[in-house]
């Protein structure tokens, strides 16, 4: 099959360019529009408790948890003097007025409620939250954050709260991207020069990098028609089409190369190309596509939204390289030297250059003792993944932003010198009651509410019976109040909690922590409020429940991403190679490249060990996203450059036979290339790494270390030494599995049938 598309590349090959420069064109004009489509939710689980006791919450009782926060500073006599009072409330009001705000109170508005107020009484918080779904939020919040940041005769106002956090942290991610770009893409450039020699052969893998990007643009404006896309998706196109652009250019143009040294017409090296190199190039492009499509088991619309754009953009990359480049191959022929900085190799001594190479020379040295290496650099690994048993999942908060960011100046702020978290309170929805107005049901919201407020780190509770501390009710109770709070006031707290036909469903109430919402403390608040009896149906919500449901979620199907990932990359490799020890090696020491890799994260995010160096704040935990997403990703590129690798071993092991001649010359045809591609891809990674935001430094130099350690470590050492531990077993498989790759598995004939036109 791969022979009659190389040679259908060869026949009609400006047919094919024409084809895919209109392709180009028209996936610019469609998906050139697709940043303005894309979401930047998606971070919560549907089908979750918190998510729906919240989105009950609004639509029924008006009401939520505030996500805007207003840190008012007073210049002279405090929070509390005249002229600080009468600014605060024109604040408040102002704020309230303004359009998007559903609710908003204050210190002042409220009474000078002392949670509130900062501790030395120099500080005072305005409460409100902004209406409507993720991407209404940080539309609305865009338009207030400047508004609002400001200096107002006797007072000092910042803007901060979630909506505010998660709008800055999109921001400087998009802005630290485009750095990197600038940065990452005229160094790949360079070393895509010195890699291929020439200026030709290394604007190959740019341009194709550039079409995979822009098609998928389109892919991705068309997907966005249906369902949700997260905006952060676009980063993981840039990247993944740069990279496997560079990675599988360089096994086609390195292929078509060593073809035209070896004697072949440059026809007849196309079809040759893409018969051997082609064939890698799409199993190659399968496996990382079924990595990445383990994240569509997820139920968060963000890791789906990487599946999309990761599936799509090595679609596109693998199908432009086997299809499009050979036959731009094809059209430049012997010109692909031409402008080179260094005179082209001639292949005079083939063989005898193979098995004295550097990479053969290492291999040979590796097999002579497989046990003295495999053994210590296994236990290296090991030892590397060690941290990542005690490994603690979290979410993202204002910490993963730079020190200097005002909204993380204000939560930290609000951190340090208030005694409760008024920006992150649990919600509790209270359904399967009768009638809420009734003395009786009053008088089981009253005894609940008390009861809430004595669990451990509940600083306060506020419900439609009043507020209450440690038990007793500080603030009073209207029963008035009870059936028209909705409508004609609010709450203790200042929000809404019960309207006139929310009062067949039930209330709700707001339990405001003492501890960090975003933390292991805030998880097991949630825990305890979970297991708090009471007299009527309860789902708790808020920014810790959210954290211990997205948890529970991700880490309940990760067994189901993991065994599609493990089985069907066992299928394809065996499919390729016929083989059912080389594709449970390749499993195998893909997972310890990357439990070392997230050992080592843990060892310096987790722990904090390099934070001074690497410039972040350690928060005890690691965004819970991030690995998820870093294993798919980083199995799938481990498992191209193993695809790459095998390849020509078992194409040398075929013609030869002997397994320990065959490694030797596999890793010298192919070191220099894997070695080659992991470099550019590390500087791609790398730039990322610079930053500020935590968990995008994170992903960097996680990709960046799993890249380096798999085309070191893994494929120089321990592939030589498994793969000469194993010997002709390596290509052993039961009979019956042995029949049925005979008839459906992925091989192509040695050399091309019939002679392709010139």
């Amino acid at each position: 099959m791969l022979m009659r598309l190389g040679g259908l590349t060869v026949r009609r090959r400006w047919l094919i360019l024409g084809v895919a420069l209109l392709g180009f064109v028209m996936s610019g004009l469609v998906g050139g529009s697709v940043s303005s489509r894309l979401s930047s939710g998606g971070f919560e689980d549907p089908g979750a408790e918190s998510t729906r006791a919240v989105a009950t919450i609004d639509r029924v009782f008006s009401g939520g948890q505030p996500n805007l926060v207003l840190l008012v500073t007073a210049s002279d006599g405090g929070v509390d003097s005249t002229e600080a009072a009468a600014a605060g409330i024109a604040l408040t009001r102002e704020l309230a007025a303004t359009e998007g705000i559903e609710q908003a109170v204050s210190y002042w508005t409220l009474g000078s409620v002392p949670p509130l107020r900062s501790t030395n009484s120099s500080q005072a918080l305005v409460l409100a939250r902004i209406g409507g779904d993720e991407d209404t939020v940080n539309e609305t919040i865009k338009i207030i954050s400047p508004r609002f940041t400001r200096t107002d005769g006797d007072i000092t106002v910042a803007v901060g709260g979630y909506a505010e956090v998660f709008r800055q942290i999109s921001e400087n991610v998009t802005e630290d991207l485009a750095k990197a770009e600038a940065v990452a893409i005229p160094i790949t450039m360079v070393l895509l020069i010195v890699v291929f020699g020439g200026v030709i052969a290394a604007g190959l893998p740019v341009g194709i990098g550039v079409f995979a990007i822009v098609a998928t643009l389109m892919v991705l404006r068309l997907l966005s028609e249906v369902t949700q896309v997260s905006i952060f998706s676009l980063n993981l196109t840039t990247a993944m089409g740069l990279g496997l652009a560079i990675d599988y250019s360089l096994f086609v143009v390195s292929r078509f190369r060593e073809e035209l040294r070896a004697g072949s017409e440059p026809n007849e090296a196309v079809v040759r190309t893409v018969a051997t190199a082609g064939r890698t190039v799409i199993v190659s492009a399968a496996t990382v596509a079924v990595s990445l499509a383990a994240l569509l088991v997820f139920p968060l619309a963000f890791l789906r939204s990487f599946a999309y754009a990761g599936i799509a953009v090595v679609a596109m990359a693998g199908t432009i390289s086997v299809v499009v480049l050979p036959a731009l191959l094809a059209c430049i022929g012997r010109r692909i030297d031409r402008f080179s900085i260094r005179r082209p190799r001639e292949r005079t001594d083939g063989p005898r250059r193979e098995q004295h190479g550097m990479w053969a020379s290492i291999a040979t040295v590796v097999m002579r003792r497989p046990l003295a290496f495999a053994l210590p650099i296994s236990a290296f690994l090991i030892f590397l993944g060690l941290p990542f048993a005690h490994v603690e999942l979290g979410q993202a908060d204002d910490r993963v932003l730079p020190v200097e960011s005002s909204s993380r100046k204000v939560s930290d702020a609000i951190r340090t010198n208030f005694s409760s978290n008024e920006a992150g309170p649990a919600q509790i929805l209270a359904t399967g009651i009768a009638d809420a107005t009734t003395p009786e049901s009053i008088a089981s919201f009253d005894d609940y509410a008390r009861r809430l407020s004595q669990v451990r780190n509940v600083a306060r509770v506020d419900a439609a019976t009043g507020s209450y501390i440690g038990g007793l009710q500080v603030v009073g109770f209207n029963p008035a109040s009870l059936r028209f709070v909705a409508n004609e006031g609010t709450g203790p707290d200042g929000l809404p909690i019960l309207s006139p036909d929310a009062a067949r469903l039930g209330t709700w109430f707001s339990v405001v922590p003492a501890v960090e919402p975003l933390s292991g403390d805030g998880e097991a608040l949630v825990k305890a409020l979970r297991a708090l009896p009471a007299p009527f149906d309860v789902a708790v919500g808020g920014l810790s429940a959210q954290l211990v449901d997205t948890k529970a979620g991700l880490l309940g199907r990760l067994p189901v991403a993991g065994a599609i990932v493990a089985v069907v990359t066992f299928v394809v490799l065996f499919l390729m190679f016929g083989s059912v020890l080389v594709p449970i090696k390749a499993v195998v020491l893909n997972l310890l490249s990357l439990t070392a890799t997230f050992g080592a994260l843990v060892w310096i995010f987790q722990d904090g060990n390099l934070a001074g160096v690497l410039g972040f704040t350690p928060t005890g935990a690691i965004e819970i996203s991030t690995p998820i997403l870093m294993f798919c990703i980083a199995f799938g590129l481990s498992m191209d450059y193993e695809v790459f690798l095998l390849s020509r071993i078992k194409e040398e092991y075929d013609r030869t036979g002997d397994n320990t001649l065959a490694v030797a010359t596999g890793l010298e045809r192919t070191g220099g290339i894997v070695t080659a591609a992991a470099a550019l891809l590390a500087v791609v990674f790398l730039a990322m790494a610079t930053s500020g935001v935590t968990f995008i430094k994170i992903f960097g130099l996680g990709l960046t270390m799993a890249v380096i350690m798999d085309a070191t470590l893994i494929r120089a050492i321990l592939v030589p030494a498994f793969m000469r531990l194993a010997g002709n077993a390596n290509w052993w498989a039961p009979r019956p599995l042995r029949r049925f790759h005979s008839r459906w598995g992925i091989s192509e004939a040695a050399t091309p049938v019939g002679p392709s036109r010139r």
